[in-house]
């Protein structure tokens, strides 16, 4: 199967498991409008939900990465500050046209990826226009959030989606630089 019927099979597999995906996020939330459920099956209810909320996410980003791939993407372009794409960031910003959702998610994911395969307990965004740093940023955080150790798939996406817009990703030092 050529990429582009791959890109295709995965857009039409993330539509389809929507409908049961949402089965079962209605279902747990019907069980929450009850007042019989006791402490421990309203625990239960709730990892329900949130593992669906999870599994929503992960559709969502394979759904963008298969419009990507397959050339079907249509980014919603609008004017954005670069210092209103990252939360507490420092520096100065610019305006630019973008798709602002995407980019705030790919920022985000990227930044969750280094912070998570880095090890350290936080990570901060740094803003000099269109420059957008990223520190620290270990050696181990460097090789996922590059893709080039496949092993998050926001990080992956991430890169489609900056590069789809224009964008792209380089590793200085411990600094990830986001050009935008």
């Amino acid at each position: 199967m050529a990429d582009q019927g791959f890109a295709r099979l995965v857009s039409l597999a993330c539509h389809d498991l929507r409908t049961p995906l949402a089965t079962v996020n209605g279902f747990a939330k019907t069980l929450t409008r009850g007042e019989t459920l006791g402490e421990r099956e309203a625990h239960f209810v709730e990892l329900i939900e949130s593992a669906a909320g999870q599994m929503t996410g992960l559709l969502d980003l394979l759904g963008l990465a298969a419009r990507i791939e397959s050339g079907r993407y249509e980014p919603a372009i609008a004017d954005v500050n670069t210092v209103d794409l990252v939360p507490e960031a420092n520096g100065r910003g610019e305006t630019i046209e973008t798709d602002a959702q995407v980019l705030r998610r790919a920022l985000d994911a990227l930044a969750r990826c280094a912070s998570v395969h880095g090890g350290v307990g936080a990570v901060a965004w740094g803003v000099d226009g269109r420059r957008l740093t990223l520190s620290p940023l270990t050696a181990e955080a460097a090789l996922v959030v590059t893709g080039e150790s496949p092993r998050d798939l926001g990080a992956l996406v991430a890169r489609l989606a900056i590069e789809a817009l224009g964008g792209s990703l380089a590793v200085e030092g411990e600094t990830l630089v986001v050009s935008v």
